[in-house]
């Protein structure tokens, strides 16, 4: 990013994620860092000597044990992991106010009760845990060799006590762990380190300052200027997710809402997640044997028309808001001989939107206050999807320049706010509009009629979900 805040090069490098058994999820993090490796030596060499200052994101929850050696001691476990629901249940019991302390329900996307898991279930690892990392976080530690994190990321790990933007003693306790387990703590425009010498030197970059940065949601916020009380976005990546800014830790873990830290200072926010949004097109595209995303797009906006009696529930790896159930399975529901691969892919769409509805519902119950919403991350690229989406929220979706980079583009923000001293308003300004997804009455009265048939073929399959 330049310092007129253009996006001016990126570079992407794959990933792949490992699930050796039901409800498992993981990556071993040398991975992340070869690709953070390739990703950065993609970048023209003239732009990389000119970066002045590096700001971090990446994926929030996930469990990165390192030993005495800061070597990993087993794959990482990821945020879309399931298997620790019984070590989210005795956590609850053992605390009774875990929800005041770290804002939200223990679920098994935290980082906490996975490494209960751990402590149950690997004890042999357990015993040689020295740190625990978030992702970008071990990251970091490869680019400058400080244990550091920021506040928006760690308030993710259910180690926190959110409202003090401090590690709290007591989670750490009744996981076996305490302070001297967990990095430093840093606002997200704060430096934490600077890039190690001999890697200055392969990536052609200048021995910069590396900046906190933030988890994935927040610094898509900063991004996208979504940082004063009111201000909201949806994330349509691998995940989905409903973010609005506060100025102050207004929990509400009965609803599944999560209350974190927001990535700068004194500022939080709260959030409404799915598992699954624009993963769920990526999944219809190899059901119906599609080339890619693109091409099922094409054919949905060709139909141009609501399901027929197709229903979709796009809980394919379990769902967080509101049903805090990781046993919860995608369905497709209500299929016909003309259930084609446009009419699945319309069901889909559908499905996520009124998931989406959901969540909304969960924040605005808590007293939360939405208008107009800004929209970041892959799926955006779609605005047949966003009418859906507005549609099924009542909402108007405001789509801006740069939206689709999404975390990226605010940690790059973070970092500069870190390099300039600048204000925050300054630079957490909004995008550039170039386009808004209107509500289509039409469509609004369609929602209204089909969400009872969603929520209720979710009721009527819960109990069947633990079985399967």
């Amino acid at each position: 990013m330049d310092w007129s805040g253009a996006v001016v090069e990126t570079a992407h490098a794959a990933l792949a994620v490992s699930r050796p058994h039901p409800l498992w999820s993981e990556q071993d993090p040398a991975d992340w860092w070869a690709a953070t490796n390739s990703a950065v030596t993609k970048l023209d060499l003239k732009r990389r000597s000119a970066v002045k200052a590096i700001g971090l994101s990446g994926q929030m929850h996930g469990a990165t044990l390192l030993g005495a050696d800061d070597q990993a001691l087993r794959p990482a476990i990821l945020w879309n992991d399931g298997r620790s629901a019984a070590q989210c249940a005795s956590l609850e019991a053992a605390i009774p106010d875990l929800g005041q302390i770290t804002g939200n329900r223990a679920m098994p996307g935290f980082t906490a009760p996975k490494l209960q898991w751990v402590r149950e279930n690997e004890p042999e690892i357990f015993a040689q845990v020295k740190t625990v990392l978030l992702p970008k976080d071990y990251v970091r530690l490869q680019m400058t060799g400080e244990l550091a994190s920021d506040m928006s990321d760690s308030a993710g790990t259910l180690w926190m006590d959110v409202s003090a933007r401090d590690w709290s003693d007591s989670m750490l306790a009744a996981t076996g762990l305490d302070r001297s387990h967990m990095p430093k703590l840093f606002e997200g425009s704060a430096i934490t380190g600077q890039l190690r010498d001999e890697l200055a030197e392969a990536w052609g970059i200048g021995r910069v300052p590396v900046v906190a940065g933030g988890g994935d949601n927040a610094a898509g916020a900063v991004g996208v200027g979504v940082v004063r009380p009111g201000d909201a976005f949806l994330s349509l990546g691998t995940s989905g997710v409903l973010f609005l800014a506060n100025g102050c830790c207004t929990p509400n873990p009965a609803a599944g809402v999560h209350s974190f830290c927001h990535a700068l200072p004194d500022r939080w926010h709260q959030m409404s997640v799915i598992l699954s949004a624009a993963s769920c097109v990526d999944w219809a595209v190899k059901l119906c044997g599609m080339k890619d995303a693109a091409e099922m797009f094409a054919a949905v906006e060709a139909r141009n028309a609501p399901a027929a009696s197709e229903i979709f529930l796009p809980y394919l790896s379990g769902e967080r808001t509101p049903h805090n159930d990781p046993f919860a399975k995608g369905v497709l529901f209500g299929l016909t001989h003309e259930s084609d691969a446009a009419a699945i892919g319309q069901a889909v769409l559908e499905g996520v939107a009124i998931a989406f509805r959901d969540g909304m519902d969960a924040l605005t119950d808590s007293g939360a206050h939405i208008d107009a919403i800004t929209v970041i991350g892959g799926g955006a690229r779609s605005h047949y999807w966003g009418s859906i989406l507005a549609s099924a929220l009542g909402r108007p979706l405001v789509y801006r320049d740069g939206g689709e980079v999404g975390p990226a583009y605010g940690a790059a923000r973070l970092a500069q706010l870190a390099e300039t001293g600048a204000s925050i308003d300054e630079i957490c300004t909004a995008p550039a509009i170039n386009h808004i997804s209107e509500t289509d009455d039409r469509l609004s009265e369609y929602f209204s009629a089909r969400m009872p048939k969603f929520r209720a073929l979710y009721q009527n399959l819960k109990n069947t979900f633990q079985e399967s």
